[in-house]
Order: C-alpha cells, then structure tokens, then sequence
C-alpha cells in the first residue's frame, strides 16, 4: 500500500520562506550593484573634477599680510577641464603668491611642450615658484629652468628667494627622489625673515623642523581613494605618518595638500582635489 506520503501532490511551490530569502539576497545584490556603479561614476567623472578650495588664516611676524596660493601634484598634461577651474578659482582669491609643490607635469608629457600652456598663464604679483616633485626627477625636464622662466616661474632647487624683505622662500629638492641639501638651501637667508619651506614629500619635516617656520608639501594625493573612516588604502614612499592637513613638529607647522592631479589611476573617492590659501596676517 503506497504512503501517504507517496501520495501526496507535488505542486512543486517554493516554501514562503525560501522564497523571501531569495528576494532580500536579490534586492542586496541590487543594491551592491548599483552602489559600486554610483561610486565608479562618482571616482571617475565627477570627484576629480570638484576642486576644493581650503582656506587658513596664520600669525606671523610679517610686516604686512600676505596670501600665498598653493597648487600640488597638478600632473598637467595642458589646459584641460581641471586647469580652467583653477584659473577660475586663483582669479577669484587674487593671492599675492604661487607655490607650486611638485609633480608639476603630467606623466606622460615627455617633451612638456603641452604644459607650457598652463604654466604660461599662472601669475602672481610676487611670482610664482615651483620645487621639483618625484616625477620631474624620474622624467627630468630638458633644460629644466629655461622651461620654467620661458612660462615665467620661478624654479628653487636647494635655494633660497626673498620676494619680499620680511620672508623668504626655502625650496628642497624632494628627499625621496633628489638630493635635499638643508644647508645649502638654508645658506643667506636674511637675519629675521619668516622662514617658508617648499618641499614635495612630507616625510622630509622629520629632517627639517625646528629650522623653518611653516613647511608647505603635498605627494600624498590625500590617499586619492579613499574608504570611509579606514586609513588610506595605499601612500607613496616618502608620506611617512603625514596624509592631508596640518600637523607640528618642532616649532614647524606643516601643510600637507591633497593635490590637483592624479597618479597611475584616473579616479578619486572621497578624497576630492585642493587648492589651498594660505593669509599669514602680521
């Protein structure tokens, strides 16, 4: 005699239960989908292109203010949707001084001459002034400071620049790449002046604090990708503990900007670009 098991009809229905499962693992997998669509998206077409602009207000013994504008790791290939938002910005804040800290031209552009076009139209009334970054001394520039004075700036290299009697302007060598050389750089520098180092990799405040007053560096990106409330996932050499901000070592503030450009990937996540001015009121 067959079961009553056996017996029974098989409507081959899907228990309630099952079924549900099915549906919440199907939403999830949705909601994945779509949230890693929206942050590809976001980190390839709209972060790297909101430049931020930071904005600090200092006290220093100055015989009048000054406002200096600091550009980072631009990777500028020529005049692009990034570079007119930055002419658009410097317009607008008019700061009497452009530092640019490195990484200047873009990865690819062996011979420069794209670049040219960009660095041709930044001006300032007491100049603008560039330090090597790692790029430039892996792809050195042909005839490196004709480059810079046919657009106009001014490139320091160990050196030292007063464009003003009350600071002077300390450009390093990037420590990681080059060869940074404290003493000649620091060599001449008039009893008195308010001391403002320009160097590319942060890490180089551990060799330099307490020798200057304010440190200005950037190489970091800011961790360019970034995860929510985690450290950044990855740094070049020569970041050290230093990310994004300010930070004191010594007597020695220092700045570490987030940069303009982009390295080895084209994206930014929660890590936007950064122009950063800096009002040192006396």
């Amino acid at each position: 005699m067959a079961s009553a098991i056996e017996n029974a009809p098989n409507t081959g229905a899907e228990p309630p239960h099952s079924r549900a499962r099915r549906q919440w693992l199907l939403a999830l997998v949705a909601c994945v989908f779509l949230a890693t669509m929206a942050a590809a998206a976001d980190s390839l077409l709209l972060e790297p292109f909101r430049i931020e602009t930071t904005r600090y207000d200092l006290q220093a013994p100055l015989a009048a203010p000054l406002k200096i504008a600091q550009l980072s790791d631009v990777h500028t290939h020529g005049m692009g949707r990034n570079e007119r938002r930055v002419f658009e910005i410097l317009a607008q804040e008019r700061p009497d001084l452009i530092v640019v800290t490195g990484d200047c031209l873009g990865n690819l552009a062996a011979d420069y001459r794209m670049c040219e076009a960009f660095y041709r139209r930044l001006h300032a009334p007491l100049g603008v002034w560039v330090v090597r970054g790692n790029w430039e001394n892996d792809r050195p520039v042909y005839h490196e400071r004709a480059f810079y004075a046919r657009c106009g700036a001014h490139i320091l290299v160990n050196a030292n620049a007063s464009p003003r009697p009350d600071f002077s302007l300390i450009g390093f060598d990037d420590y990681v790449s080059g060869t940074a050389r404290p003493g000649k750089a620091l060599a001449g520098i008039p009893p008195g002046a308010y001391r403002i180092a320009l160097f590319h990799s942060p890490a180089y405040l551990d060799q330099i604090a307490g020798s200057v007053n304010l440190s200005i560096a950037g190489h970091t990106h800011g961790g360019q990708v970034r995860i929510p409330f985690l450290p950044p996932l990855w740094l070049p050499k020569g970041c050290g503990h230093y990310v994004e901000g300010w930070y004191e070592k010594d007597g020695t503030r220092m700045y570490v900007n987030r940069g303009l450009g982009m390295s080895n990937l084209p994206i930014r996540f929660d890590c936007r670009p950064e122009i950063a001015f800096f009002t040192l009121h006396p």
